[in-house]
């Protein structure tokens, strides 16, 4: 029976992300949806992204932007490039492509031009990077940087009080317009978890593969998980984003 899976933040892990297909027994039916930063980290940043192109040959697949995904297809296009973006996994995504060839370049950044800021399926489900500002939901938002960026839905869901129930008049509005939202982003490594965490109606599917954690995969229906190795411990020669 086909699955759907959404798929957390890859960080250049390779190596992680095959294994983790592996454990999933991929079949060519089952719909990947993957929640964006498939660079800027682990040495095969650029391989990530050749890899993700060929899969999408077999498979449905759905790619999301996320926030390192822009900045990595802003410096491909232009060249454009800052000092954060270095600092935090930029440098890895350069080092990545010097082997690679002019017309390797396009056909990834056309891989980037046509990626999505957020999915929506037709179950009242929607998958975005980081999450969006706007009350009436992402249709609404005023700037699509709020979908690869914007941390605030997590958090919000973080602080609220387990007993607000949908129609309670303090429920937040954005959270009433899907019956799910998956997201990545904000590693949920950061409050002590290694699996995808659940709160209100959020999965949050990022599960630290840029630094001590495992690459993961959550069936959408079933809510199965699926894990890699730490990705670490398949560079042991490399620090990562540590």
């Amino acid at each position: 029976m086909a699955r759907k899976l959404a798929i957390g933040d890859l960080h250049g892990g390779l190596k992680g992300l095959i294994q983790l297909l592996e454990r999933i027994d991929l079949s060519p039916e089952d719909e990947l949806i993957f929640l964006g930063d498939y660079v800027d980290g682990w040495s095969d940043s650029a391989n990530t992204v050749s890899y993700l192109i060929e899969l999408a040959k077999q498979n449905t697949c759905i790619f999301l932007r996320g926030n390192h995904d822009d900045l990595a297809h802003r410096w491909l296009e232009s060249g454009e490039m800052n000092q954060k973006w270095l600092e935090h996994g930029g440098q890895s995504s350069i080092d990545a492509y010097r082997n690679f060839s002019e017309q390797e370049k396009k056909e990834h950044i056309d891989f980037f031009n046509q990626m999505f800021n957020y999915y929506k399926d037709d179950e009242e489900r929607l998958f975005v990077h980081a999450g969006f500002t706007n009350l009436h939901g992402p249709d609404f938002e005023y700037h699509p940087t709020g979908f690869y960026w914007d941390r605030t839905l997590w958090e919000m869901v973080l602080s609220m009080n387990d007993a607000l129930e949908p129609g309670d008049a303090l429920y937040p509005k954005r959270l009433q317009h899907f019956k799910e939202i998956y997201i990545g982003h904000t590693p949920v490594t950061r409050i002590g978890y290694d699996k995808p965490v659940n709160r209100a109606n959020i999965w949050n599917v990022d599960t630290g593969a840029a630094f001590m954690g495992p690459v993961s995969a959550i069936d959408i229906n079933t809510k199965e998980v699926f894990q890699s190795d730490p990705v670490h411990s398949l560079y042991p020669n490399e620090q990562g984003r540590n």
